[in-house]
């Protein structure tokens, strides 16, 4: 077997079946405990950015959930601006 037929076509015949493709459900709608929990990190994130002088901020998902709706996530980032702002402040 050479290079050129591993990497040839394969006739439709041939081929596996493909996997579907889901599409995203709806997220489900938070917990009045889980919306006081975000609101509570996102109060930490912003007073974070306010004493870093961040005037933007991207961030990623890992688990398919936005980041944004995350507590622990929004919390890390703080952790990370305060952190920044420490490293600069002593040198």
């Amino acid at each position: 077997m050479g290079l050129w037929s591993y990497f040839r076509r394969r006739p439709a015949a041939e081929q596996t079946g493909a996997t579907p493709v889901m599409a995203p459900s709806e997220p489900e709608p938070l917990a009045p405990e889980q919306l006081a929990e975000l609101q509570d990190a996102w109060a930490e994130l912003a007073s974070a950015a306010q004493g870093s002088g961040v005037t933007g901020l991207h961030a990623c998902s890992r688990n398919g959930r936005p980041w944004q709706e995350d507590p622990a996530a929004v919390r890390s980032l703080a952790a990370i601006l305060r952190s920044a702002k420490a490293e600069n402040a002593t040198g």
